[in-house]
């Protein structure tokens, strides 16, 4: 069954919920009851994010995940809304998360922040990093990876853009890792781009579906 056309919402994208939604919820998911922090977070403004469908998931409600921080179990939540019960949350861009990382991050962070400037694309965090800027709470810790999405405005890949973030990734002294977000909603490993031959294929994740996407018309040059 195809996504409802009356939403437009991608794998990645932040909400809110309203907190009379969150409660009518809260009323019907008895296994959250005593989950650190799921009672309070709608009242407290902390957002849910876009995640994929599963299996038999009821497509006219919009798939929405919370992470809990690794101290209270790292369990991934799934959960379910109405497009009317939650509104668009500003995603911290990685110059906004900045002050919620590590200081020995900051150096890596500055060379990503400028690989966006170069290539005119906002680079956001997502994982680790996402959630204690957006929350406040404790979600980095020594072995934390930097997690990072790259959206682009078109369906080929800036030349230099991903040997620039394994030259980065190189000396970063955590792990590197992220997905291209390509206008279609997709989203796929940097990693796996840059280690796939020219003729291969990667898979491509979308909010409803997976496909593989040919590499050689990923890679088709548009900057010099």
């Amino acid at each position: 069954m195809p996504v409802d056309p009356s939403w437009d919402f991608r794998r990645h994208d932040l909400v809110r919920v309203a907190p009379v939604a969150w409660a009518a919820m809260l009323a019907e998911r008895r296994d959250l009851g005593g989950v650190p922090h799921v009672a309070e977070w709608a009242e407290a403004g902390r957002p849910l994010i876009v995640r994929r469908f599963g299996p038999g998931e009821d497509r006219d409600r919009v798939p929405l995940g919370l992470p809990l921080p690794p101290a209270d179990g790292k369990r991934r939540i799934s959960l379910a809304f109405l497009a009317g019960d939650f509104a668009p949350y500003a995603t911290p861009t990685l110059q906004d998360a900045r002050t919620a990382a590590p200081a020995s991050w900051c150096a890596t962070i500055d060379l990503l922040i400028a690989v966006g400037v170069r290539y005119g694309i906002v680079p956001r965090p997502f994982g680790g990093l996402l959630w204690q800027a957006a929350t406040g709470l404790a979600y980095l810790s020594d072995a934390s990876d930097l997690d990072i999405l790259w959206r682009l405005t078109t369906s080929t890949l800036p030349t230099g853009l991903l040997d620039g973030l394994a030259r980065i990734a190189d000396t970063a002294p955590m792990r590197l890792d992220g997905e291209i977000l390509l206008p279609d909603g997709a989203g796929i490993h940097w990693r796996e781009l840059l280690e796939t031959p020219e003729g291969g294929e990667v898979l491509g994740k979308h909010i409803d579906r997976l496909e593989m996407r040919p590499v050689a018309a990923l890679r088709a040059r548009t900057r010099a």
